[in-house]
């Protein structure tokens, strides 16, 4: 059921202006605007980034708790589910990574290795393993609970409530549970909103950001010729158009075929690196990082490095774990939708354990394979890296397999697709959100989402032309992860809350039994 006439103009207008006027903005006074967002950046993970450490760890440990407890159970919505497992983890997978996690699966252990933490000297053994552990440390389980703990109360919301409207704003208004909030918490609404459409665009600039240019060099690698912007525009007019038109249809017959196929895609092409490439020294290198990373889960979890003050858990882990909570509105709202019929323990499982061992999976076999490269002295990656060549560096990694071409092309393939599912999802969710009162088994209308699909995609692009400083956007976005924070608290208290009306009489086989306190 689609609905195509409720329509938030006012926050759509106000969102709109807003995302508008910081490009311009940029545009007039680039630098003014990136020393204003480096300091904001500064100060926020100077006062914040010890509660948010805190915050990621304990939703780690709520997560785990609640999937073990009765509550865990609670079936959101009636019914088997819409979807195969398979392609339910797909499609969870796809939208929570973008393209960017291919440039890092390559990339990212060397910046590790140029400057480790916890006191290891870099360009030694024990750099190279303290490089990947961290790695998969900051894609792996403290990573996928942000997104599940924003998912939850907006799933339980949605199909267990039966409460209209999928958005934040709406969330927290059922939470409130007042018939007349008063102008006050419209207002309140209208900004948390605001927030969730700005970090979507923040986010995801950047990630376009980063992803375009990569897979422009690849292509240009291939073809013989040099990156350009009008290279660069063509890009982005192909990932548009795949992920415009797989918005439109929907995510039946789009999103769901497009995370399938790529997922296919993604295993096969580890696989054949794996086989082809340095195979045991993968399998013991990433075992040996999962093995360390869960022995010093906690250590690296609470990490703050308060005496020597070297910056890493400021510009690396605090950093991630802001940079996945600016993501987390747009994932949890699509998860929402397509996970009805799933228990709150089939959630939590597969986006802790599934989530995780599908990035462990892909950033075990390709960072190690890139490692690889760099000590047999192949490919100088870490130099590269640290000379801010890191898209040259994965194009010459790939040179060195055999039947290179494919390879590259496979590569910047499975990039497209990964960026044009999590930009599918987004666009979405953003629909959602400027739709209000949205019901179980309705949709924003395909008009709709495909308006968001062009926002997307040209808000990036006007920033390439522009040459403006992407890092700033990605600064501004970060920032608003912290307001984002404290909406999520709100919203997983409300949960709580719902939780203990519905269910706190019950046993678990009741609670199997789809029975609720009355």
């Amino acid at each position: 059921m689609q609905n195509k006439q409720r329509l938030d103009m006012p926050l759509l207008m106000t969102s709109i202006a807003i995302v508008t006027a910081i490009v311009a903005g940029l545009t007039l006074f680039p630098e003014a605007g990136k020393a204003g967002a480096n300091k904001l950046f500064s100060l926020f993970t100077m006062l914040f980034g010890t509660p948010v450490l805190l915050a990621v760890f304990l939703a780690v440990v709520f997560l785990v708790m609640l999937g073990f407890s009765k509550y865990g159970s609670i079936k959101l919505g009636e019914g088997d589910p819409e979807y195969s497992t398979f392609n339910w983890v797909a499609m969870m997978l796809c939208a929570g990574l973008g393209s960017a996690t291919v440039y890092w699966a390559f990339a990212e252990w060397a910046y590790y290795f140029n400057a480790p933490p916890m006191g290891v000297a870099a360009h030694t053994s024990a750099a190279y393993e303290i490089a990947t552990t961290y790695n998969l440390f900051h894609w792996g389980i403290s990573a996928w609970a942000t997104y599940c703990i924003a998912a939850l109360p907006v799933a339980y919301h949605f199909h267990v409530r039966k409460n209209p409207g999928l958005s934040l704003s709406a969330v927290c208004t059922a939470i409130l549970n007042k018939k007349n909030p008063g102008p006050i918490w419209k207002s309140t609404c209208r900004v948390i909103d605001i927030i969730f459409i700005f970090t979507c665009f923040g986010g995801l600039s950047i990630t376009l950001g980063v992803s375009v240019p990569m897979v422009s060099e690849i292509l240009c690698s291939i073809l013989g010729m040099t990156p350009s912007f009008g290279f660069n525009l063509a890009v982005i007019m192909i990932i548009s158009a795949v992920f415009s038109l797989s918005s439109y249809v929907g995510i039946a017959k789009g999103m769901q075929r497009i995370a399938s196929l790529n997922t296919y895609f993604a295993i096969g092409f580890c696989l054949l690196l794996f086989l082809i490439g340095p195979t045991l020294f993968i399998l013991k290198s990433t075992t040996n990082a999962i093995g360390t990373m869960l022995q010093d889960f906690i250590k690296m979890s609470l990490w703050t490095d308060p005496i020597e003050g070297s910056g890493f858990p400021e510009g690396w882990t605090i950093f991630y774990w802001l940079y996945w909570i600016t993501y987390t509105p747009f994932v949890g709202l699509f998860i929402t939708k397509v996970s009805k019929g799933r228990s709150i323990r089939a959630v939590i499982l597969n986006m802790l354990v599934s989530g995780s061992m599908g990035c462990w999976f892909f950033f075990g076999i390709i960072g190690n394979f890139s490692m690889k490269a760099h000590i047999t002295k192949a490919v100088d990656v870490a130099g590269m890296v640290a000379a801010g060549k890191g898209n040259a560096a994965i194009v010459q990694i790939m040179n060195t397999l055999p039947a290179s071409s494919l390879f590259i092309i496979m590569f910047a393939l499975i990039s497209v697709l990964f960026l044009a599912t999590t930009l599918d999802s987004a666009a979405y969710t953003m629909a959602a959100t400027v739709t209000p009162g949205l019901k179980t088994g309705e949709d924003p209308s395909p008009m709709h989402r495909l308006f968001w699909c062009v926002m997307l995609a040209a808000v990036p692009l006007a920033m390439m032309f522009i040459n403006a400083p992407l890092n700033t956007i990605k600064t501004c976005a970060i920032v608003t992860a912290v307001p984002l924070t404290f909406i999520i608290c709100y919203m997983v208290y409300g949960f709580i809350k719902w939780m203990n009306a519905d269910f706190s009489e019950l046993t678990d086989v009741e609670i199997k039994a789809g029975k609720k306190t009355a």
